[in-house]
């Protein structure tokens, strides 16, 4: 393992590099980062990237738009700042918007609604896969509040407001006497 990092030799290569992760990583940049930054580039050593990115962690915004500010303004200062993050933000921003246009355009045609409910359709899949896999880890109080939110506002679309105002309590009281009650481990 080393014990150096590497920087990278300039501007081009810092926004090309950030650009890159961004646009590999569509719903989660943070595992793409640590691959090509740490193995790929060799520019920071694992102690680095974790202590760059408690710092991130520690700052308002995006984790990762945060560790790009901060590692260009470690090699190359306020520019390096401003050229990670552009790295990260505007060729993504272009294709959503590009994304956002077209679809304006073209919204009226029926196999355009069809590929966007399709689309919606793997999205909800994806998500509820997502949600049962970590359901596997909680407590059973705590999968029983998320059944009660869902048959709440999902199947008999209660407003999400007072169901909150009655669910979140709840899981506080729950949580805190869960706190209370020795570890069963």
């Amino acid at each position: 393992m080393r014990d150096r990092s590497t920087a990278p030799a300039s501007l081009a290569e810092l926004f090309i590099t950030f650009n890159r992760l961004a646009l590999h990583g569509f719903g989660g940049v943070l595992p793409w980062a640590q691959r090509v930054l740490v193995e790929e580039r060799g520019w920071l050593t694992r102690e680095e990237f974790v202590e760059l990115l408690a710092f991130a962690q520690l700052a308002p915004g995006p984790n990762v738009c945060n560790l790009a500010i901060m590692f260009g303004d470690r090699h190359f200062g306020w520019r390096g700042a401003v050229v990670a993050l552009a790295g990260m933000l505007v060729v993504p921003a272009a294709l959503v918007l590009t994304l956002a246009i077209l679809h304006g355009q073209f919204a009226q045609i029926p196999w355009v609604q069809r590929a966007v409910a399709g689309m919606a359709a793997v999205a909800a899949g994806l998500l509820i896969a997502t949600a049962l896999r970590l359901a596997r880890t909680q407590p059973a109080r705590w999968l029983a509040l998320g059944v009660a939110a869902f048959v709440a506002v999902g199947v008999l679309r209660w407003p999400l407001v007072p169901v909150l105002a009655v669910l979140v309590p709840l899981g506080v009281g729950l949580a805190w006497r869960g706190a209370k009650e020795p570890a069963t481990r």
